[in-house]
């Protein structure tokens, strides 16, 4: 005895699910032309924008964006890293695409927190201590690292890159007054770094421990003994201050 036959689907019934997934196919395959193949979409303009020293054109000719590509097929990680490979002063950059036609690179720029000098020249160090632009003229309200560490008996353990990191963080750490009246960072050991403000004023600093601490006491110093030519912040509890 025959089995039960299995209900068919009329085919009128088939057809709207068939052309459901034909115009779903067809939509996909156009929206892939027109990301892709049409001439809708492409990089026709590049915009720039943070930047200080860096000139737009600078900007533009190293990140190298393809023009006339499709803007879909922009790879936008690598235009940041050719950018921070090729221009140093560039610490981060966001690259994005600015629909229909654009790519938008918003930088932000190193800022020098310390100047090295080199020759005639000074060379630019950043709040981490990376060695960023060498530049014929000294950035205003920026001071001058003095690595005067030769005889220092604990140069073994802390070389002149860690002296480096060091001074960098007393930078950091001085109060905003203080910073602009700095003129030379002077590091003879860990322990001993010196500041020269202007007006042939002295700081001693000590080492970079305790750098939030000493800049308050530095400040209410300041305050206290205005005309004061010499100030010893090394021991913050007990800060010192004399006309010499």
């Amino acid at each position: 005895m025959a089995g039960p036959k299995t209900a068919r689907r009329p085919w009128f019934r088939r057809t709207p699910v068939l052309l459901g997934i034909a115009a779903a196919l067809l939509l996909a395959g156009g929206g892939s032309w027109v990301l892709y193949g049409s001439s809708w979409l492409r990089v026709e303009k590049v915009s720039v924008s943070g930047t200080a020293v860096l000139t737009p054109d600078q900007v533009r000719a190293a990140a190298a964006v393809p023009l006339g590509a499709p803007l879909a097929s922009v790879d936008t990680d690598e235009i940041g890293t050719r950018l921070r490979g090729q221009l140093p002063r560039v610490d981060s950059v966001d690259v994005v695409r600015a629909w229909p036609h654009g790519i938008g690179l918003k930088v932000t720029e190193r800022k020098p927190v310390l100047l090295l000098e080199k020759g005639a020249d000074f060379v630019e160090v950043d709040a981490s201590g990376v060695r960023f632009a060498t530049v014929r003229k000294a950035p205003r309200g920026v001071p001058v690292l003095e690595l005067a560490a030769a005889g220092s008996p604990s140069l073994r353990r802390f070389d002149e890159e860690r002296l480096l990191l060091e001074a960098v963080g007393v930078a950091g750490d001085l109060p905003r007054a203080v910073a602009a009246d700095t003129r030379v960072v002077r590091v003879r050991s860990y322990d001993s770094v010196v500041l020269e403000l202007a007006g042939g004023r002295t700081v001693v600093w000590g080492s970079s421990e305790r750098g939030a601490l000493k800049g308050r006491a530095l400040t209410a110093l300041m305050k206290a003994a205005p005309g004061a030519g010499h100030f010893d912040v090394s021991a913050p509890s007990a800060p010192a201050v004399s006309r010499s």
